[in-house]
């Protein structure tokens, strides 16, 4: 009997300490995801949507500055001009930023670390022919140079900045996929091995009672029967602090990051289309491409099937009324389709169908500018385009931002929000899993103490 008490005992203890040495490796894991998520994975990935971003937006003010500048200077959009320079200096700014973090985080990945050095040599040539461009359109009769330089750099920005900068934002979501996959089945794997073990000490445990019970005439050992209650507690929480580490990370990645990069996209494709009708206005020889351009990027923004730049409004407007009369009826893709198909907060929803209104608005305000230059009044599509009154083409494109940004901040508060919850559980049920399992063990030998003693 001694002998079977103490096999018993022994593996009560291997169970407890594997358990708990299951949930330390899990805990550990799960904190090291964490980290990775919201130190790495995350920033690196939106680092990448913000150079593409300040990309667009950097070719767009230049274009401004250009169309904005009047005849070396003369007949100049003073408010156009001046704000064209603030936002020019913002986004180069943001551009050596972003290039600087890239560069970091790509350490190690041979294909990112090219593409980065590609980029900034890139972005180097860029502003060279950016800087001509400008100080051609300074001089009088320099348009005709400037005209022809910022022809050649914004080609490189399309040709190869902006797909470069594309193929890192691809790339860095695919690893933060790539990694959330991986993270998920171990949790999973996780989650099962530590209810099989949990159970399994259930069982040895009321197996120890039930021995004790029959061979020493007692109803129950009441130490033993706190140790079975303090593993019971140890599994539970271990089983809640995977489960919901499955789910915060679920809800980071799928509910608020899907929603964020697809965001950030239509924020990028939106100052990239905007900068297409400065384009058109500036380069009489190149409309027609300017055209085309500005109709697939709104495409890849709501895109309707079969739609032509006189066609968009009204089967823009056709489908929209269709989705709100029946969310379930979504007759459109794009970016605004991916952030509808994934509305997971309170509030998430407005905000997303705001900003495709106000989509809507710019969109009309393009065949305006497009009506006015037909009609000959070019320095109206100018002022139209350019200005930044209430009811002018700039204004309700910053509108059309601001509700963009809305939904966006909307899903990285959650995003941040399922970040700490997964970081808190970590640090408030591992140690109360573990002091439960600790408290287990002691409590099995100690009611074990009693019965040995009646032996010797």
């Amino acid at each position: 009997m001694p002998a079977r008490l103490r096999l018993l005992r022994a593996v009560t203890v291997l169970l407890v300490t594997g358990l708990a040495l299951l949930l330390t490796l899990a805990g550990l894991s799960a904190s090291g995801t964490w980290n990775a998520v919201a130190g790495r994975d995350a920033p690196r990935t939106t680092s990448a949507a913000d150079l593409e971003l300040a990309l667009n937006d950097m070719d767009a003010q230049v274009a401004n500055l250009l169309l904005a500048n009047g005849d070396a200077g003369k007949g100049r959009l003073r408010t156009p001009y001046e704000k064209a320079v603030g936002f020019y200096g913002d986004a180069r700014d943001e551009i050596g930023h972003d290039l600087r973090t890239l560069a970091v985080a790509a350490q190690g990945d041979r294909g990112d670390e090219r593409t980065v050095e590609s980029l900034t040599d890139s972005f180097a040539e860029y502003q060279e022919l950016v800087g001509r461009a400008l100080e051609n359109d300074r001089r009088a009769g320099g348009r005709a140079d400037a005209l022809a330089d910022y022809r050649r750099a914004t080609d490189l920005a399309q040709g190869q900045l902006l797909p470069e900068a594309r193929d890192l934002v691809s790339s860095n979501n695919a690893v933060f996929n790539s990694e959330y996959v991986s993270a998920s089945s171990a949790l999973s794997a996780q989650l099962f091995a530590v209810v099989a073990l949990g159970v399994l000490l259930l069982v040895v445990l009321g197996s120890l009672q039930w021995y004790l019970s029959r061979r020493f005439q007692r109803t129950l050992n009441a130490s033993l029967l706190a140790a079975s209650v303090c593993a019971l507690l140890a599994v539970v929480l271990g089983a809640q602090l995977l489960s919901a580490a499955r789910e915060d990370l679920h809800g980071a990645r799928r509910d608020a990051f899907d929603s964020v990069v697809a965001l950030s996209r239509a924020r990028a494709i939106a100052y990239d289309a905007n900068a297409d009708e400065s384009r058109y206005l500036l380069d009489p020889r190149r409309r027609e491409q300017y055209a085309r351009a500005f109709l697939a990027k709104s495409q890849e923004l709501y895109g309707v099937e079969g739609a032509s730049l006189g066609t968009y409004d009204s089967q823009l407007a056709a489908t929209w009324r269709e989705y709100r009369a029946d969310h379930q009826v979504l007759r459109f893709t794009g970016e605004f389709r991916r952030e509808l198909d994934n509305i997971t907060f309170a509030g998430e929803r407005s905000a997303a169908e705001r900003t495709v209104e106000t989509y809507a608005v710019y969109q009309r305000d393009d065949r305006t500018i497009r009506r006015l230059l037909a009609e000959g009044d070019e320095s109206g599509a100018v002022e139209f385009c350019m200005g930044w009154e209430r009811g002018t083409s700039n204004a309700h494109f910053e509108a059309w931002m601001g509700a963009l940004g809305d939904v966006t901040a909307i899903n990285q508060r959650h995003f941040d929000r399922f970040v700490d919850a997964g970081r808190s559980d970590v640090g408030e049920l591992l140690p109360s899993a573990l002091g439960a399992l600790l408290a287990a063990a002691a409590l099995t030998v100690l009611g074990l103490r009693a019965r040995f003693a009646e032996f010797r």
